[in-house]
């Protein structure tokens, strides 16, 4: 146990972020680098170190929350790192981008604030790579199979990098043209810089891993030629499907997918623009969708320099306290206040959108809305709340509703969906074509990153064992596990 009296006497606290009207200047990381040391080293003292850790149960990954915690507060950043990596192939990914379950988990939290397990873990992550404690771990022999990886997001990323060390000759293809998928193009670099990607591919390839970039598998090659060619195949392409708002004047310019216009920003970032096709500045910018990937538009919005910013959810707001319904050790739906929110803006709930109106050029200016309230098992409008509000950029975040299927790799393959659009597969991650395996958002619909990097790593062993008659790495998750709801 880190400090026997930590949890009673040291209260909650957070790491500092950088004052806001300095970090809408820039695209930086929205925390202070490198102050957390004394802050997090107290935290990880409150972990009490209980008989029965449900941080366990919180963490797809099976983290060893409470080891890490005790290394972490007596400062063994070399022992805390290596406790890390035994179950997690990317934290410094997950202490960034992971919604923590595990701190909904956390027994402390049935009566106090939990432990900030995500801020010990990326601290933990970010001085292994300080002091060069994260090294390449490269396979002693060949197995001789060949492994090819569709999509390299977080769940091909730790699929490649588990058969690889296991010894299988893995190449991953991704059809845009730098490596990281959605961790890549999707994130916006106040959240995550890229160069915590970049340095894990590097650590890949030295590795022995290929990454094969600006490939669109269905297109350039097919997947008919990439089961002759490999001796198995994971599918980790997501869940890219958008989902789409059809009402009148949903044709009008300036109307786009979020994962149009964020990818954009990125690029800029990148140095492939020196100002993005799609941009907020001046403009009153509307986000519908209330979720992680809304808030990632409204903070980008809000560097662009936008007029005005509004995010729009169909839901009513979610209650400040952990609802009734939803109790301990579950991750509660409450209200949360994101770095982007902070930086200004209105959230508007319990509204549909019911058109856009645009100007003569074709571009859209107004967005109509109502209030709705949810009776009946659908949203009803509330009679004489219609308004209309300034648009002259909107992004729809929305969520996805399954794997893309128009680039002809489904029906190349010959796999299956099920009922929701995702690519079935059984309790070994297998789909119905003999050497083809599918793990991430593509077989389990969007979810999260840590869910993404445990079904890849679960997805790896059934490969290992697939090819080889049996393996040696782990399986934190089946195809059938799921979050703690209710």
């Amino acid at each position: 146990m880190a400090d026997p009296k930590g949890f009673l006497t040291t209260p909650q606290q957070h790491a500092e972020r950088r004052p806001v009207d300095v970090r809408i200047r820039d695209w930086n990381e929205v925390y202070v680098e490198r102050s957390l040391l004394p802050v997090i080293t107290k935290q990880a003292g409150r972990c009490m170190d209980c008989g029965i850790p449900f941080c366990h149960n919180g963490c797809p990954l099976g983290n060893l929350i409470p080891e890490w915690n005790d290394l972490a507060w007596r400062d063994d950043w070399n022992a805390a790192s290596e406790r890390l990596h035994a179950t997690n192939n990317f934290p410094e990914f997950t202490g960034r981008l992971c919604p923590a379950p595990c701190e909904s988990a956390c027994v402390l939290g049935i009566n106090q604030a939990p432990v900030t397990i995500k801020n010990v873990e990326v601290t933990i992550i970010d001085k292994a790579w300080e002091n060069g404690d994260v090294t390449p771990q490269i396979p002693e022999r060949l197995s001789g199979k060949t492994v090819a990886v569709i999509g390299s997001g977080p769940a091909g990323l730790a699929a490649a990098q588990q058969l690889t060390r296991a010894g299988h000759t893995v190449v991953v293809y991704e059809r845009a043209d730098r490596v990281g998928g959605l961790l890549r193009y999707g994130i916006p670099e106040f959240k995550m810089e890229k160069r915590h990607v970049n340095r894990r591919v590097e650590q890949m390839r030295a590795e022995g891993t290929r990454f094969r970039t600006g490939v669109h598998v269905g297109e350039d090659i097919t997947g008919q030629q990439l089961r002759e060619r490999f001796d198995a195949v994971v599918v980790a392409a997501g869940a890219t499907t958008a989902r789409d708002l059809p009402v009148p004047g949903r044709e009008l310019q300036g109307i786009h997918q979020a994962m149009e216009y964020l990818p954009l920003a990125n690029k800029v970032q990148e140095g492939d623009f020196v100002e993005p096709p799609i941009t907020a500045a001046g403009k009153h910018v509307v986000v519908i969708g209330g979720g992680d990937t809304g808030a990632d538009c409204v903070g980008t919005a809000h560097r662009q320099g936008a007029a005005s910013v509004t995010q729009l959810e169909i839901m009513p707001r979610p209650s400040d306290e952990r609802p009734g319904h939803q109790p301990w050790p579950t991750m509660p739906l409450t209200y949360k206040v994101t770095s982007a929110h902070e930086e200004g803006g209105e959230r508007v709930y319990a509204v549909n959108t019911t058109r856009f109106t645009g100007d003569e050029d074709g571009n859209v200016q107004e967005l109509h809305l109502v209030e709705v309230e949810f009776k009946d098992g659908r949203f009803n409008p509330v009679e004489g709340t219609e308004r209309t509000i300034p648009a002259q950029l909107v992004t729809l975040a929305m969520g996805f509703t399954g794997t893309d299927q128009q680039n002809g790799l489904v029906a190349q393959l010959g796999v299956e969906l099920d009922a929701r659009g995702n690519i079935a597969r059984d309790g070994k991650f297998a789909t119905n074509v003999d050497g083809v395996f599918v793990c991430g958002d593509a077989g389990r619909g969007q979810s999260l990153i840590v869910w993404a990097i445990a079904e890849g790593r679960s997805a790896a062993a059934a490969v290992d064992a697939h090819l080889g008659g049996s393996t040696a790495l782990p399986a934190p998750i089946r195809p059938t596990d799921r979050p703690l709801t209710v």
